[in-house]
């Protein structure tokens, strides 16, 4: 006769079964677009037009990695993604940079440094972070004009700048509203000034949110498209336009293999930056949730 102890056990092995297999399941379904292109990119083009998407290559070559690096066409450039993952590169580490340090400048400023109508502020702020991106073409791209920059890099910089400024406020905002008034009032008291608790009290302090906003604004600006068709051509558009060409431009028999290993060189940086920092980015989230 079984006990209620032998049942209770057999209750939370069925239960785990059944939890990790749907979680299992639910995995599968998720990465088979991950699977069909790392298999896809590592066969031959005879390969991909005998056999299937989804089974395994029967003989690896990283030829089509090569191609897609350095001799795919895009358009009449017969260059690959390299010359363009060099272009993103250019453009999201200054606008990553600039966003998240005007967006702490700002956080600061609303959360410690209150003005009349700082709410006003922030709620005009919080409402760029609702605007879809359709909604500022036009206006940017009479600024790009007025100031010269249409169709660069340093055009995309200030339209990345710009737009991601609302996010990274809205980040250190609810973020620096958790550290007590206290602190940087001591900190006034011994004569620091503005940029002295900056620095040396509220940056130090904000590390977990600064990680959070760094992930979020290479991520979106890293896999823009509409901004980077919009307000670049040629040699100065970044990789995610530079894959659109490179898919679009058929030569003979359509190459998959080029195709996948393309879209996964330019996913690889956001998949390193999400595999290394993953963790931090929700520590930082839910640490700024307490308040605000």
């Amino acid at each position: 006769m079984p006990t209620k102890t032998g049942s209770a056990r057999k209750s939370v092995i069925i239960g785990k079964f059944i939890i990790y297999g749907s979680l299992i399941a639910i995995a599968s379904v998720y990465l088979m677009p991950l699977w069909v292109m790392v298999t896809t990119s590592l066969k031959s083009l005879d390969e991909i037009y005998s056999g299937s998407f989804i089974g395994l290559p029967q003989a690896i070559t990283f030829d089509a990695w090569a191609k897609a690096w350095g001799e795919a066409c895009i358009g009449t450039a017969c260059t690959g993604l390299k010359p363009y993952f060099i272009n993103s590169l250019m453009m999201v580490v200054p606008a990553v940079a600039l966003s998240t340090g005007l967006g702490a400048i700002n956080g600061y400023v609303l959360t410690k440094w209150r003005f009349p109508y700082h709410n006003v502020v922030f709620g005009l702020l919080l409402f760029g972070c609702f605007l879809p991106y359709q909604a500022v073409l036009l206006p940017m791209a009479q600024i790009l004009g007025i100031l010269k920059l249409s169709g660069s890099i340093s055009g995309l910089v200030l339209v990345h700048t710009v737009y991601g400024v609302c996010f990274t406020t809205l980040f250190f905002r609810n973020y620096f509203i958790t550290i007590p008034d206290e602190l940087t009032k001591a900190a006034q008291i011994d004569g620091a000034g503005f940029f002295r608790i900056f620095f040396s009290i509220m940056l130090p302090a904000a590390l977990p949110i600064l990680v959070v906003s760094c992930i979020w604004q290479f991520t979106q600006i890293w896999n823009d498209f509409l901004f980077g068709v919009s307000f670049t051509a040629g040699e100065n558009t970044p990789i995610t336009v530079a894959l659109n060409n490179i898919v679009n431009v058929t030569m003979g028999r359509k190459q998959y293999n080029v195709d996948m290993a393309a879209a996964m060189i330019a996913a690889l940086p956001t998949l390193f930056v999400y595999i290394v920092a993953g963790r931090f980015f929700v520590r930082g989230l839910t640490a700024g949730a307490v308040k605000g």
